[in-house]
């Protein structure tokens, strides 16, 4: 009977068997397939369902100690060179494999009821699916060129997502920045792959570490070579998941439906970059000037995500800016060379995050039943506020995570951004100070969402406000009238749903990790589990520990004053002591304003100047030739006489002519 790693080949083939079926299906049958909404949903639910026993299947007997499993065939093969294919199955894998099921099945249970209403349900659907398949076949990729393949079709599904309503100006052009910004890390990516496999002859992970290795030992490969071609595979981890500086796609992402920012934003595509870099960290090990650039990209990314983050207004830009912040902390992980812990935080912060923007989506969802669907409206804390009593299960469940996100103890997020920092003191003790101070900002702004949103009074029938804000984004638009006939209320239960499930691992998958005896380190890195637990010491965590919770707590205790007990007029203080900061902070460091003016205006003016060219000089050469062919065609044509005399007289001047010409140029006779 074969094992579950036998057949993981199915787990991403029956999300795409069901996309394809319901997309092909969608093309011949249009009309017919969008009325048959719920047994759609079904089917693909289904479909990934199924995956996701499997995964949990294959997870179990990784904890069983079952080994790694790979299965290869030739897929391309020319003289010597020979290009495998396959599978792999290895505890990362596994754990990426149950994670990433999890998260797409309770988001396409939620999507049932956000969705609901939506023309494009169907599509929706189709696209949830197809993006599991793009995300799981990238997860058991045995080599680099394989990841590359489906980490280009997680790319185009995320550009399908985000893109959803493309008949929404922002929308669109939220996707079109997601895939320029990605075109640019994808790039260096490949001009990286491409550049490893001419240094070891190999896409294998581990074969490119020792090749690498072995061809600077020879001196075939020298000292600079290899490390710029470290850096350029790590640009696509860095546009992926959102490094700085190609982080500024991902909060314009937003724009995409709320399961969206759930699925891809916090818990599945945007980890992809961290879990690639884990997977080459057998290479970049050998290379601590890469380590090291990794690390301060990751401190740097950590850093200002806090802290745009705390002047946003719009609910799910906070939590984007928010998990921007978090993916800082995994790739610091990964610069100081502890991946384990870095993959820790990926798996707990999936459970929280996601948690979180699935409750702003129910938030969100209720709303827009007051204030309309314009998404100025039904997303600014400005208009919120006294959700608490009217939605009791998100608010209950959105506090928890903001709890969780902040490194309170016992949850999640404690025993997972705690590990990251204990590392960074010991590796580079400057970015640990970063990334403590980054620890309070994160609950501050955290709490001072919640606050806003579900604490206080409703101040969403205030319509001045109202007009104020639409006028500040300059919409103008008479149909959100029509909307405020609604009250809010709690969501339909297959929103609630996920986000009780969701709950759960976020309060206790971090007992997972604890340093003293940690089953997740056991189960990625054995060797290290032991070497942890002997080396442990409760002087060493502790100080650690509770200096990390005191910061955390005394972010929580100033957005308490200043949100919930209104002690401090807070954003006021800040306003008049530090305007400058202050309105770096609102323009996002104007890295969008650079962009703009650099690369967008600059190719534009670029492109101006290439025209000109075409139309002065291009343009000219072909216009001037077409001129001397009319010229000297109109010319000639009146020696096209038709009399064999004049013909004559024309041959016998041409000869004169040529022996005139040999006369004075002839060399003198000796």
């Amino acid at each position: 009977m074969p094992s579950a790693a036998d057949l993981a080949w199915l787990i991403p083939v029956l999300p795409l068997a069901g996309a394809v079926f319901i997309g092909l299906a969608l093309i011949g049958f249009n009309q017919t397939i969008n009325r048959l909404r719920k047994p759609v949903a079904l089917t693909l639910i289904s479909c990934v369902g199924a995956s996701a026993v499997m995964s949990y299947a294959v997870l179990l007997e990784q904890l069983k100690g079952a080994p790694k499993v790979e299965h290869l065939f030739v897929w391309a093969s020319a003289g010597s060179f020979t290009l495998p294919m396959g599978y792999v199955v290895d505890p990362l894998g596994a754990v990426m494999l149950a994670l990433v099921t999890t998260i797409a099945l309770l988001v396409m249970v939620y999507s049932h009821g956000y969705m609901a209403h939506d023309r494009g349900y169907v599509r929706f659907f189709t696209y949830l699916a197809l993006f599991s398949s793009s995300m799981l076949g990238l997860i058991v990729s045995p080599n680099l060129l394989e990841i590359y393949v489906f980490w280009e079709l997680v790319g185009m599904c995320s550009y399908l997502l985000v893109g959803f309503w493309y008949d929404r100006e922002g929308a669109a052009h939220a996707a079109q920045k997601a895939f320029v910004v990605n075109r640019v890390g994808d790039f260096g990516l490949l001009l990286g792959i491409l550049g490893l496999f001419w240094a070891t002859g190999s896409f294998d992970f581990q074969g490119i570490a020792v090749g690498l290795s072995e061809a600077i030992s020879s001196g075939s490969v020298p000292q600079w070579a290899a490390l710029v071609l470290c850096i350029l595979v790590f640009m696509g981890p860095m546009a992926k998941s959102a490094q700085f500086p190609l982080h500024v796609w991902l909060p314009d992402a937003m724009e995409g439906p709320t399961p969206i920012s759930a699925l891809i934003h916090a818990a599945t595509m945007v980890a992809a970059g961290v879990f690639l870099v884990a997977r080459l960290d057998p290479l970049y090990v050998q290379f601590p000037l890469v380590q090291l650039i990794i690390a301060v990209v990751g401190t740097v990314t950590c850093f200002l995500g806090a802290s745009i983050a705390l002047t946003q207004m719009d609910l799910k830009k906070g939590l984007a800016y928010s998990t921007v912040s978090q993916l800082g902390y995994m790739m610091l992980a990964m610069g100081c060379g502890a991946p384990v812990a870095g993959m820790f935080h990926l798996v707990t912060h999936a459970f929280f995050k996601a948690m979180l923007f699935l409750g702003s989506g129910s938030v969100i969802h209720a709303m827009e039943d007051v204030v309309g669907h314009e998404p100025v409206l039904a997303q600014d804390m400005r208009l919120m506020g006294g959700l608490r009593k009217r939605m009791p299960i998100t608010s209950t469940t959105f506090l928890i995570g903001c709890i969780a996100i902040s490194g309170i103890p016992p949850l999640a997020g404690f025993w997972s951004k705690d590990e990251i920092l204990g590392k960074a003191f010991d590796a580079f003790p400057f970015l640990w100070i970063v990334g403590f101070l980054t620890a309070g900002m994160t609950a501050f702004y955290m709490f001072r969402l919640y606050f806003l949103t579900f604490e206080g009074s409703f101040r969403g029938e205030d319509k001045a406000l109202q007009a104020q804000l639409l006028l500040s984004a300059e919409i103008v638009s008479d149909e959100q009238e029509s909307h405020h006939q609604g009250s809010l209320h709690e969501s339909p239960w297959s929103m609630t749903l996920p986000l009780v499930f969701l709950a759960v691992p976020s309060v206790l998958i971090g007992l997972l990790g604890t340093p003293w005896d940690s089953k997740f380190v056991s189960l990625l890195n054995p060797i290290e589990a032991l070497e942890i637990a002997e080396n442990f010491s409760w002087s060493g965590f502790l100080p650690l520990a509770v200096a990390s919770v005191l910061i955390s707590s005394f972010g929580i205790i100033i957005a308490l004053m200043a949100y919930f007990y209104k002690r401090i007029d807070l954003v006021q203080l800040f306003v008049n002591k530090f305007p400058s900061v202050n309105s770096f902070l609102q323009n996002k460091w104007y890295l969008d304003q650079i962009n703009d003016k650099i690369f967008v205006k600059g190719s534009r003016k670029l492109a101006r100047e290439v025209l000109e060219v075409d139309a002065k000089v291009v343009d000219g050469v072909v216009n001037l030739t077409g001129l001397l062919t009319l010229g000297s065609g109109e010319g000639l044509k009146y020696f096209e006489t038709g009399r064999a005399q004049f013909y004559a007289l024309i041959v016998f001047g041409g000869v004169i002519a040529l022996v005139a010409l040999f006369g004075v140029f002839a060399p003198p006779s000796a």
